[in-house]
């Protein structure tokens, strides 16, 4: 194994950066990253602790749920889940954070570095309501880095081509929780219960 170890081995590696993508970082939202939030119905966002263990979460809703308060800070609004807060207690730690955002169909993301803080409750809850449910808090970001990323990574990976996608032949999510969680008491078939979309559908924005 020969192991990189300081950012001179890095760049005699991979080479200097093209001049366009030093120069696409910008500081604050162009009209264009607006319509790409308000079309993106998916973020990962992405912190780290104090100590820098790090954390990605997944966050969904429907086209348009992450608010633009102004052209440098974004809200994240929080639904109910299973309350394990990693990337909320990362935040309390350490503020730094990165979110990608993406829209079915196309290759390119949109990226967004800053500053994060978690808001219990705002004026602009009322409009991220979703059937009836305001969010349970809001991770609001100060933008330090925004830009769009090219779309390579989408296209070697075929995401958005069901006709490419591989046959599913791993078991079901109730199996693999039992397989690798041990320790738990329910059965596969209670599982299968609990994770089946009719149950699941019922828990997206109430307890």
């Amino acid at each position: 194994m020969s192991e990189i170890t300081s950012p001179a081995e890095l760049r005699e590696l991979l080479g200097a950066a093209m001049p366009r993508a030093i120069a696409k970082e910008r500081v604050q939202l162009h009209a264009r990253d607006r319509e790409w939030i308000a079309n993106s119905p998916f973020v990962i966002l992405a912190t780290s602790d104090a100590e820098g263990n790090c954390d990605a979460s997944p966050k969904g809703d429907p086209a348009g749920f992450v608010r633009v308060l102004d052209d440098r800070t974004i809200a994240i609004p929080e639904r109910p889940g299973n309350r394990r807060a990693d990337g909320y207690l990362n935040i309390l730690g350490n503020p730094h954070v990165g979110a990608i955002f993406l829209i079915p169909g196309r290759g390119e993301t949109l990226r967004i570095n800053g500053r994060a803080r978690l808001v219990r409750d705002a004026p602009y809850f009322d409009e991220m309501t979703v059937k009836g449910h305001r969010p349970v808090l809001a991770v609001e970001i100060d933008i330090e880095q925004i830009f769009f990323h090219c779309a390579k990574a989408l296209i070697r990976s075929k995401l958005w081509k069901p006709q490419e996608w591989p046959v599913d032949t791993l078991p079901t999510h109730a199996h693999l929780v039992k397989e690798v969680q041990t320790n738990i008491a329910e059965s596969v078939e209670e599982l299968e219960t609990y994770y089946s979309s009719e149950v699941y559908t019922k828990k997206l924005y109430a307890d």
